[in-house]
């Protein structure tokens, strides 16, 4: 159950950063209320996946899938440059997360 909280939490953190980048500074309704609940909403699902799992281990996965993920999302959709040393941080900040879960999966 941890996990599937946990993948709630990413997937409302992904989605509350991207309604920020829409919400233009905070000047539009919708965007800016998106990334507020969004961000409830994963802290809340975050909360609840620290009663069995420990925090190291969930907030490494949480924040690197997220950070990975926005990433993509800003290359892939939003026109940011896709250059080979983002895409290489990409990738080491997914094997920092496979590093610490392996080192610590206990």
């Amino acid at each position: 159950m941890g996990y599937l909280t946990l993948a709630g939490a990413i997937a409302c953190e992904i989605a509350a950063t991207t309604s920020m980048k829409y919400s233009d500074g905070f000047s539009k309704l919708w965007p800016s209320l998106g990334t507020a609940a969004g961000y409830i909403v994963a802290f809340v699902l975050l909360a609840q996946t620290l009663k069995t799992m420990n925090v190291g281990t969930a907030y490494a996965i949480w924040s690197g899938v997220g950070t990975a993920v926005v990433a993509a999302i800003g290359m892939v959709f939003l026109g940011e440059a896709a250059s080979f040393a983002r895409i290489a941080g990409v990738v080491l900040v997914i094997a920092g997360v496979v590093v610490l879960n392996l080192g610590g999966a206990h």
